[in-house]
């Protein structure tokens, strides 16, 4: 994910009709934002309830993810307000608050390839599931993610410091993001590198996982359905790695469009990319995961209806 967006500087919000639009867009982001937030974070509560939760290493992961993107949600909704608002800062604050969405945004890409790996595990070495699969190895293999995240972050600060000779102390004539921060040529080339690795290597295991899962389901010794279902699991990995692929091009995108159309177009485009690629597939993997797990979806609905006595009936049927 990308969180680049940035308004153009010689349009504001206040010139004429356009500071109703951008009052619209900004509330009409807003919205969409809390309601994924409020469903993401009473799934974050729904995740840790419960003992099984906390000791089933493929909810442990499923957490780490859901942790990640609603990380992910609410700083893209704070730096697209701190767009729309053009609210000026350091370079120091403005690292300070994009080091924790270039860290998640890495984040989200790795859980997924180990979540895959897990159901291959599941699938093909059920008997050695057990052993391979601990909550130990699991919390190992979140601090291995987290630390490839963190060493990228690490490495683009250090160059940053070392090549970039302008004071942090120094406030910014534009509003903060990734692309105004890191504005040398070769930031834009460890970016390119950095994310043709990971999306290369992420997409690599998540295929294999997938073709290892489909070649077990037709052995004869594998549960059918087990293999089915994590085959179909798999399969939703790949299509949330896809919607992370896209969400990077998004800055891409707007940047061949700058120029070639009016203003309130462009903005309207803007947002429209915003919201669908940036906000939305933050929120799939509650809806994913959690509606699709029977474990989870009753107390993640009892959760979402506010704890409320509600007739047995509608609760049944919700879920």
């Amino acid at each position: 994910m990308q969180n680049q967006f940035q308004l153009p500087q010689n349009s504001s919000p206040s010139e004429g009709n356009g500071e109703y639009l951008e009052g619209y867009r900004v509330v009409f982001s807003i919205i969409p934002c809390v309601i994924f937030l409020y469903i993401n974070c009473v799934m974050l509560y729904t995740m840790r309830s419960k003992p099984v939760f906390r000791e089933t290493s493929r909810y442990l992961l499923l957490y780490n993810l859901l942790l990640a993107e609603t990380l992910q949600m609410a700083l893209s909704q704070l730096m697209l307000l701190l767009a729309y608002g053009l609210v000026f800062m350091t370079r120091l604050v403005c690292l300070l608050v994009v080091i924790p969405t270039i860290i998640t945004t890495v984040t989200s890409p790795f859980s997924l390839a180990v979540m895959s790996l897990e159901r291959y595990v599941a699938v093909c070495f059920p008997l050695r599931y057990a052993c391979i699969v601990t909550v130990p190895t699991t919390y190992g293999a979140i601090a291995v993610v987290w630390a490839i995240s963190i060493a990228n972050m690490l490495i683009r600060v250090i160059m940053l410091t070392a090549l970039d000779a302008r004071p942090f102390g120094q406030f910014m004539g534009v509003n903060c993001a990734k692309s105004t921060l890191f504005q040398l040529k070769i930031f834009s080339e460890f970016e390119i590198g950095f994310v043709c690795a990971e999306f290369l290597s992420v997409g690599l295991i998540i295929i294999l996982s997938y073709v290892g899962v489909m070649v077990a389901a037709k052995a004869a010794s594998i549960d059918k359905v087990s293999a089915n279902k994590a085959s179909k699991t798999v399969l939703l990995h790949m299509i949330q790695l896809s919607l992370s692929l896209s969400s990077t091009l998004v800055n891409t995108i707007m940047k061949g469009l700058s120029g070639k159309l009016d203003m309130i177009t462009f903005k309207i485009i803007w947002f429209v990319m915003f919201v669908l690629l940036i906000t939305l597939p933050r929120c799939l993997s509650c809806l994913i995961y959690g509606f699709r797990d029977q474990m989870i979806r009753p107390i993640l609905i009892q959760h979402l209806l506010l704890g409320m006595k509600w007739p047995n009936k509608l609760v049944s049927h919700l879920s």
